[in-house]
């Protein structure tokens, strides 16, 4: 019996199970990467050259001892020996695919500036490196189009090669060798290295400047990499910790993450593969060599894929009849939504303590504090890239902000010094209009577009704490009612005539737990309180369902959902994080949250998708 009646729009399915959200089925069997061991090199080996994918990469050269000759090629199952290189060398990268590939450098067994080019079948020279370098990074798709850095002795000098001639480009910002890479000359990524000591710096090269971005949890040399990786998605594997490490690395942008590491522990390693996704590491140092070969790939519920194959998304409203538990089931709102943050692209800037309005896919910072002191940019967000907005007139950081999109927002105080200033943003310019009655930073605000909002709490100097309530009407600010508990370091949202205060510091410690409702006209303390106390948050929703997340003293990325009358724990950020922004026009399904301080300021992008409903028991059989 496929249907049983029809009901409420949906027909009542006969089923043998409940439907799955997809997100509860990834939380169940997530998406996780592994090594597993395949087909070993013919030959063990150390500080070779390597290059290609996961399904086409070459070893070449390295120390077995003696110094070898020897190129290896994989076919995604196994090994097999090619012509050898012209010259036998050890300590070199190299870049490109397997018919398009290019070393420089090395010893030989001194020092060398050999280069050699590979076209699918054999090996010939080509114009010397510039200078006798061993350990040289190289990254790129072709032997036309690569680019050769840094070397032993310690240098950060740059060299891109067309195929013939070599042109030298802005150096790096760290001189180091025996580093991995990967990407491609116009967008690639150096990772680690010894300086020395060995370092865990990274740096991201965009054809024609380097940029110092996140470093690595564990800094190491002499370790492998992803090689067709990007600037956003890279994975870096094993290295010399000491002694040999095993772990691994993956970059999705922004910072570094420990993921499974490798079966066995190892350094001067090669690697090849495409982004975090798929690579293979091979050869190294244990102690001794190895031809040991493994392959990184996933399993699980891929969260690119949604709704995932088997499984059925809920939908509110719909009732079956599940065979199994001899119950009719009815899928109702409400409940704790069952959702994960994803890393999104990262912002042009690094900062915290900047305004936020709008929404997950249409939202604007402005201001903050960055490496650099108080920001007057602001960036705008289309669910998908950053892009550069006008400037705010006024730099400043703890500012608040509310608006329903990028182009309808409002911010308004701010320190250093503290300032009521207010300015409107129309999509196109900032506008100054009328300050705030008072000066003062660190409160929340809640409202639609920029005609129309409220500013409770913050503080004024030195470190006092307000129970202001401030209401904009799109000219001018009046003073209406106060917080029950002045209160800093709040969290806020909602509407100007539904809206939630939760959190915050009394000014000290920074752990507080208190919720407040506005009716419009008057603040309620309710019964609810924060799993965690905390400041300094960032939020998303509405006064019946909303979103805080990370905070401070103890950096945290928790995130807590609000149904209007408690708080519950839900999944944590990938970055604990103090100041960041948030989406006050967002909701609990859909949020985002940006920027941040942990031990320096960040241009991390976040985004919460959530499935928000519960599935109740109608009857028993």
């Amino acid at each position: 019996m496929a249907n049983l009646k029809t009901f409420s729009g949906f027909p009542i399915q006969n089923l043998t199970s409940d439907p799955v959200p997809y997100a509860q089925a990834l939380a169940d069997n997530p998406y996780s990467g592994a090594w597993s061991s395949v087909a070993s090199m013919n030959t063990a080996t150390d500080n070779l050259a390597s290059l290609g994918t996961t399904t086409n990469a070459m070893g070449v050269g390295g120390n077995n001892p003696p110094i070898s000759a020897k190129s290896e090629t994989w076919d995604g199952s196994s090994w097999t020996e090619g012509n050898d290189l012209n010259t036998a060398r050890s300590h070199m990268h190299g870049a490109g695919i397997y018919t398009s590939a290019v070393i420089a450098g090395g010893e030989a067994p001194s020092n060398t500036n050999a280069v050699e080019k590979y076209n699918g079948t054999s090996w010939t020279t080509s114009t010397n490196y510039p200078a006798s370098k061993a350990s040289i990074g190289g990254l790129g798709a072709s032997n036309t189009a690569a680019v050769f850095f840094g070397g032993a002795p310690t240098v950060a000098e740059t060299y891109e090669f067309d195929g013939t001639n070599w042109t030298e480009t802005n150096d790096m910002n760290t001189g180091r060798n025996d580093l991995a890479a990967a990407g491609t000359q116009t967008a690639g990524i150096a990772i680690g290295g010894n300086i020395p000591p060995r370092t865990g710096i990274t740096e991201t090269y965009n054809g024609s400047t380097w940029t110092e971005v996140g470093d690595m949890n564990t800094a190491k040399n002499g370790l492998g990499a992803s090689t067709q990786g990007s600037t956003t998605s890279a994975l870096a594997f094993g290295g010399s910790v000491p002694p040999g490490t095993a772990l691994t690395e993956s970059w999705d942008g922004t910072s570094w993450t420990e993921v499974a590491d490798l079966a066995t522990a190892r350094y001067d390693i090669g690697g090849s593969g495409t982004g975090n996704t798929s690579a293979l590491a091979f050869a190294g140092g244990t102690p001794p060599r190895t031809a040991a070969t493994e392959e990184w790939s996933f399993s699980g519920l891929n969260p690119a894929t949604t709704p995932a194959a088997d499984y059925s998304d809920a939908i509110v409203g719909q009732m079956y009849y599940n065979s199994t538990s001899g119950q009719f089931k009815a899928i109702k709102d409400g409940g704790a939504p069952i959702g994960t943050w994803a890393a999104g692209n990262t912002i042009p800037a690094s900062g915290y303590f900047w305004a936020s309005a709008g929404t997950q896919t249409s939202n604007i910072i402005a201001g903050g504090y960055g490496p650099g002191g108080m920001l007057n940019t602001s960036f705008q967000y289309d669910g998908t890239d950053w892009t550069a907005a006008p400037n705010i007139g006024t730099a400043r950081e703890q500012v608040s902000g509310f608006g329903a999109s990028n182009t309808a927002a409002l911010i308004a105080g701010g320190a250093t010094p503290f300032t009521g200033k207010t300015e409107q943003f129309d999509g196109s310019s900032w506008t100054e209009v009328n300050d705030l009655n008072t000066a003062k930073c660190q409160g929340a605000a809640a409202g639609t577009s920029y005609t129309s909002g409220i500013y409770f709490g913050g503080r004024t100097p030195p470190n006092t704490a307000l129970n202001e309530t401030e209401s904009w009407n799109g000219t001018s600010w009046t003073e209406v009612n106060n917080l029950n508990t002045a209160i800093k370091s709040i969290a806020g949202f909602g509407i100007t005539t539904a809206a939630i205060s939760v959190g915050g510091a009394l000014p000290s410690p920074d752990t507080q737990t208190g919720t407040e409702s506005w009716n419009g006209t008057s603040w309620t303390e309710v019964s609810g309180t924060l799993n965690t106390g905390r400041g300094s948050m960032g939020s998303s929703g509405t006064q019946t369902l909303g979103l805080v997340f990370g905070g401070t003293p103890s950096t945290t990325g928790k995130t807590e959902f609000w149904n209007g009358t408690s708080w519950t724990e839900v999944g944590d950020l990938a970055q604990a994080a103090y100041g960041r922004g948030g989406s006050p026009a967002g909701t609990s399904q859909s949020a985002l949250a940006t920027g941040g301080e942990d031990s320096a300021p960040r241009n991390y992008t976040e985004e919460w998708t959530a499935a928000d409903f519960e599935i109740k028991s109608l009857t028993t059989s």
